[in-house]
């Protein structure tokens, strides 16, 4: 297995330093943040920026299912099962774990309140409220489905190994807000503690939000 150096990247987490990694004397090349895994890891330790590739990369899936989401002759219920199971798992792919604020939770809600609206045919002009859109959707607002992800993936770390990565990440004392304090807001809404999550079943029933389905098949 050769390394092609010329294409080589590395990212420096934190204050920034002047040196330089070589190889055989070559110096490789140093980025302010790169893709991994489908996520964009930023020097700045910033997770806006993936949260805004998230919004694009679920406009792109969008923009491939549009035969379908603009086709009046579908039922909505169509609409929504292209919506939940293609473009929205793409939104919210990593978003697990954001330490999400309120800037993260606004581009994805906008992001997809364009898009129940646009196939509705609903502008501004309208002055439809949100509520109202996604009733006829019968769609759970995206920001309870990131509040679902978190819950589901700190299930994960709660019953892993005690020497796991995962349980190594949570202890560290960052400076900010931190990804446990987001945790702690979200077990308040859904009223379970850190103990409820030793149990699969109960956690998985305790924090999963379902679609309220309660949209109209004649729309």
């Amino acid at each position: 297995m050769c390394l092609n150096i010329k294409k080589t990247e590395y990212l420096e987490y934190g204050p920034q330093t002047n040196s330089t990694i070589t190889i055989d004397g070559v110096p490789l090349t140093e980025v302010a943040q790169f893709k991994y895994l489908g996520s964009l890891v930023t020097s700045d330790c910033e997770t806006l920026p993936d949260a805004r590739l998230r919004v694009n990369t679920a406009w792109m899936k969008w923009r491939q299912a549009s035969g379908v989401l603009y086709d009046k002759r579908m039922p909505i219920y169509l609409h929504l099962k292209v919506y939940t199971s293609i473009v929205r798992p793409v939104a919210l792919y990593g978003s697990e774990c954001w330490p999400a604020m309120t800037k993260h939770e606004q581009a994805l809600h906008t992001m997809e309140m364009k898009m129940l609206r646009w196939p509705l045919g609903l502008t501004r002009l309208d002055r439809a409220r949100n509520e109202d859109v996604r009733k006829r959707w019968g769609v759970t607002p995206i920001t309870d489905k990131m509040r679902e992800a978190r819950l589901r993936w700190y299930g994960h770390v709660v019953r892993s190994d005690k020497n796991s990565i995962t349980k190594t990440a949570q202890q560290l004392d960052l400076d900010g807000k931190r990804w446990t304090d987001r945790i702690t807001d979200d077990m308040k809404v859904a009223n379970v503690t850190p103990e409820d999550a030793l149990d699969r079943k109960k956690w998985r029933k305790a924090c999963k939000i379902a679609n309220p389905a309660s949209w109209d098949v004649n729309h």
